[in-house]
């Protein structure tokens, strides 16, 4: 069993455990429910950034040991990012559902959801916390699963990312509908890291796609690399985490992406 298996099998008890403490009513009467949600848009003259809020990984253990989710959302608040990602897996990630519906208490970026959703109930649990965005992972879902939980996030007012590492994946992409793809440099079966894989799968993506190189990304070579594809943006985390002043870090990686004329 791989990793992502591993996390599949987690997850399903987590939505088991879910479903006996909510129902779908409990989550439309939530304040953020209520709420319009922040609509992610890409800048003009530069790589899009989508900075993440991550305390652990599987592959990295602890990588922020001073963590503080809502320092560290302020921090990126100031110079606004294109959106804030948050981690929220409890096991695999240290995350915490908690973290995204503290930050959205004090948004003024959208911000991603980022987990392994593969049911309903998250994705409305999504949406009720304050999520304005939610990842997919096509990975860990079929065509079907990928159509419908973009539907319900849709109809929920939430945006979706719809995330895919190899080639394999692409058959399972309905482009009319899903239109923010983000190309995961991480092999989710071995934690592998590589950037050919936004290389080679941003050749192969409509051009009406909006494309986010995540994962991998830690200097300015490797976002060199990315400005010479069709990506529109990066998700970044890992650098900013580790830094001690991951506001000046947000800044210097946006005068990294400022594309030349």
């Amino acid at each position: 069993m791989n990793i992502l298996d591993k996390i599949m099998e987690t997850k399903k008890a987590e939505i088991a455990r879910l479903r006996k403490i909510y129902s779908y009513s409990s989550f439309y009467n939530s304040v953020f429910f209520e709420m319009e949600t922040l609509k992610f848009k890409t800048s003009e003259n530069r790589l899009s950034i989508i900075s993440e809020i991550k305390k652990a990984s599987p592959s990295k253990g602890i990588i922020n040991k001073n963590f503080n989710h809502l320092e560290i959302a302020n921090r990126y608040l100031l110079q606004k990012p294109e959106a804030i990602s948050v981690l929220t897996d409890v096991t695999y990630f240290s995350g915490s559902i908690s973290y995204l519906e503290d930050i959205a208490a004090i948004k003024t970026v959208p911000l991603l959801r980022k987990d392994f959703i593969i049911d309903e109930i998250q994705v409305l649990e999504s949406r009720a916390k304050g999520a304005d965005m939610i990842l997919l992972i096509c990975e860990a879902l079929s065509a079907l699963q990928i159509r419908d939980l973009t539907q319900t996030a849709n109809e929920a007012g939430l945006q979706v990312l719809l995330e895919l590492h190899s080639l394999d994946q692409l058959d399972k992409i309905d482009f009319a509908r899903n239109k923010i793809i983000g190309v995961n440099n991480r092999n989710l079966e071995d934690f592998s890291v590589s950037l050919d894989a936004t290389k080679k799968l941003c050749s192969l993506l409509p051009n009406d796609c909006t494309i986010i190189s995540e994962s991998g990304i830690s200097n300015k070579e490797d976002i060199d690399v990315i400005k010479a594809t069709k990506a529109s943006g990066i998700l970044i985390g890992e650098i900013l985490m580790r830094s001690k002043n991951p506001e000046q870090e947000l800044l210097q990686i946006k005068e990294w992406c400022i594309r030349e004329n």
